[in-house]
């Protein structure tokens, strides 16, 4: 008899602790365990005329992959509606950097990014290309070149317009 008593109790204080562990979890922040500092890379790229500051996780490129020694995701190729990073290829003024399509803040703010390479067609005069909508102007009056890949990198920023 003691035994059942012993088995019901302790059958019982364990659904309670369950119930009160999932209410627990379920009205409280993630439990994400302890917090600490890893130093990670982090770069800067221009949107709308500033600069933000980012980090580079993940892409769906391998061989882009090993060379920024990150991650490989297959999985983030099939990613829709992700902005796009632009990333100057070949004649740049000094000083050029990555130019987002978004940023923290803005509706479509994501952290993956299509990469979109961009490069100045033969006898345009390059310079400081450092908002999406500027590019988007000088592709449409022919001096640049725009080519979309199928390549999603995770780039999340991390501070806006707080880089140097």
């Amino acid at each position: 008899m003691k035994r059942i008593a012993f088995r019901t109790v302790l059958i019982a204080a364990l659904v309670l602790a369950a119930a009160v562990s999932v209410a627990y979890a379920a009205g409280s922040p993630l439990l994400l365990g302890p917090a600490a500092k890893a130093q990670e890379p982090s770069y800067l790229g221009f949107y709308d005329g500033h600069k933000d500051t980012y980090l580079i996780t993940d892409v769906s490129d391998k061989s882009q992959a090993s060379a920024l020694h990150i991650n490989y995701s297959a999985g983030l190729a099939t990613a829709k509606g992700v902005p796009p990073q632009y990333f100057v290829q070949g004649q740049a003024v000094s000083g050029q950097l990555a130019v987002f399509g978004s940023e923290p803040g803005k509706p479509d703010y994501n952290p993956l990014w299509v990469e979109v390479y961009v490069t100045w067609k033969p006898g345009a005069k390059p310079v400081l290309l450092n908002s999406d909508n500027q590019i988007s102007a000088l592709a449409k009056s022919g001096k640049l070149s725009l080519r979309t890949t199928s390549i999603v990198l995770n780039a999340p920023i991390t501070q806006v317009g707080k880089g140097k």
